[in-house]
């Protein structure tokens, strides 16, 4: 073995040797010379001149050739548009970060909701729910429900049955529900169905149970027809979707466009549309024991109404209408002005007085009531302003309206956004959907905590929580139970003297939790 040409001894004993000698050199100042010396076979390094260094200035002039061509135009246009890029995505950078900064301040001072989140997504929900329910209905019916499937089918059994044929038994014929290979005249499709509007809408009645149904209807133009569905839920997983006016072409059946067919443009947040309970076999008997039923819309889809309307559609409104509306406010803007400081009082007082004389049972009374409501209830309105508004109500001339009518008329009505709220509000109370909600139920669903003066120190929160219920039982025609049309009448009073709508909607938020 060459092991002694490489300077390692043979012996076992002298294997340590190299890495003890190997301080001692290190300790006496070994440099590369030294190395060099013994062991020939390494360069030596150089010693670093740094006298020799240039600056960078000088050593990029010393690279950069001095004969270099100049560029040519396609160059030229490639640098600017490169650099005319570059600008324009730092800029379009620098408006991404400010946009996303001002939205991360935005929602710091405004914190969603998460409630509310959970309320529009079950909203959405809901509506998808009811709209695939209908074209799954209404594009199965089309066929099923033609009479010209059935006369087509005949003719195709006669053709093809022997002559002798027709006595033998049933179970041999050919029997189909329908046969959909066969286009009729009145079959639909899913693209005449999608031309339509979605609202949503609530029927008007002091009936609590009628009042809090969930009502989505449709209007399909391509033959002006329309349907309203009810969405039932039951718990929190089952709903139920089932048709409450069915599909077909009506016509207004109240006011000054009776017998008119209803059209795109009579559809619009706030609108009435009437029907005749006596053409709706299958309405609740609570409904039906009104002759006319009214449905108001509570919201609408724009975008699809703005997309179907067009110029010539515009909601008609005739003079005679605007002058109902002039007579309307006319009289509201009187008795404005004395309601302002008492409206919960004499609201509440004027339904349970008219609720009173209402001796058939039936919301329909004459002038002289009214007149004696008015007298009874210091309500100021003069003659000609009575005689005008009585024409108006009283259109059918049988000579009676029915006193909610009288009530919106001459007091007006909350807008439908708060209306939403009241009725949120007595539907979390009446959880059995009874109509009616029991004092106890109240006095241990409302929380009087936030309450400015008891915020303040003014007062105790039992202090609030009596006075509230004390001014509901003197609107309530029974001791120990509260009506959806009386739990109504006293945020209707209360909702003249708010102007902002969320001030009033706050109102309700914090007693009730909604």
């Amino acid at each position: 073995m060459d092991l002694e040409a490489k300077g390692v001894a043979a012996s076992p004993t002298s294997q340590t040797q190299p890495l003890s000698g190997r301080k001692k050199p290190l300790q006496q100042g070994w440099n590369s010379k030294s190395r060099a010396m013994e062991d020939p076979c390494l360069p030596v390094v150089p010693r670093l001149d740094l006298g020799s260094l240039v600056d960078s200035d000088d050593e990029e002039q010393d690279v950069i050739p001095e004969n270099l061509p100049a560029p040519t135009d396609k160059y030229k246009l490639k640098y600017q548009q490169q650099k005319t890029e570059m600008k324009e995505g730092y800029k379009q950078y620098s408006q991404r970060n400010a946009e996303k900064t001002e939205s991360n301040i935005t929602h710091q001072q405004t914190p969603r909701n998460k409630k509310d989140d959970k309320e529009m997504v079950a909203a959405e929900k809901k509506k998808q729910t009811v709209a695939e329910q209908v074209m799954i209905d209404h594009l199965s019916r089309a066929v099923i429900s033609d009479p010209e499937q059935n006369l087509t089918t005949e003719k195709q059994e006669i053709a093809h049955i022997l002559p002798d044929s027709k006595l033998a038994p049933l179970r041999f014929r050919k029997r189909m529900l329908h046969e959909t290979k066969i286009r009729t005249q009145s079959t639909l499709t899913e693209s005449m169905l999608s031309h339509k509007v979605q609202f949503d809408g609530r029927i008007i009645s002091r009936n609590g149970r009628d009042a809090c149904r969930e009502l989505v209807g449709f209007f399909f133009t391509h033959d002006q027809s329309l349907t309203i569905y009810e969405y039932r839920q039951f718990g929190k997983n089952r709903t139920n979707v089932l048709p409450f006016i069915q599909k077909n072409i009506y016509c207004h059946q109240y006011g000054r466009r009776k017998g008119k067919q209803y059209q795109l443009g009579d559809f619009y947040i706030g609108a009435n549309l009437t029907f005749l309970s006596s053409d709706h076999p299958r309405l609740p008997e609570s409904v039906k024991e009104h002759t006319l039923l009214i449905l108001r819309i509570t919201n609408i889809d724009r975008r699809a109404l703005d997309s179907l309307k067009t110029d010539s559609v515009e909601r008609d409104v005739t003079s005679k209408e605007g002058n109902d509306r002039l007579v309307f406010k006319a009289i509201q803007d009187v008795l404005k002005e004395q309601l302002r400081k008492r409206g919960v009082r004499i609201l509440t007082g004027l339904g349970k007085y008219l609720q009173q004389l209402d001796k058939e049972g039936n919301g329909l009374l004459d002038k002289a009531d009214f007149k004696q409501a008015l007298k009874v209830f210091h309500l100021e309105v003069s003659e000609n302003d009575f005689e005008s508004l009585w024409l108006v109500l009283n259109g059918n001339g049988n000579g009676k309206v029915d006193y909610g009518d009288f009530k919106r008329a001459v007091i007006g009505d909350m807008n439908e956004y708060r209306k939403s709220f009241v009725r949120k509000a007595f539907m979390k109370l009446d959880f059995n959907k009874t109509g009616s909600v029991s004092i106890i139920d109240i006095r241990k669903c409302y929380c009087a905590k936030k309450h400015p003066q008891v915020i303040s120190g003014h007062s105790t929160e039992e202090e609030i929580k009596t006075s509230f219920l004390e001014t509901l039982k003197d609107a309530c025609s029974k001791s120990d139970e509260v009506s959806y049309g009386e739990f109504e009448d006293y945020y209707e009073g209360l909702s003249i003297g708010i102007v902002d709508d969320e001030d009033f909607v706050n109102i309700l938020r914090t007693p009730w939790g909604i």
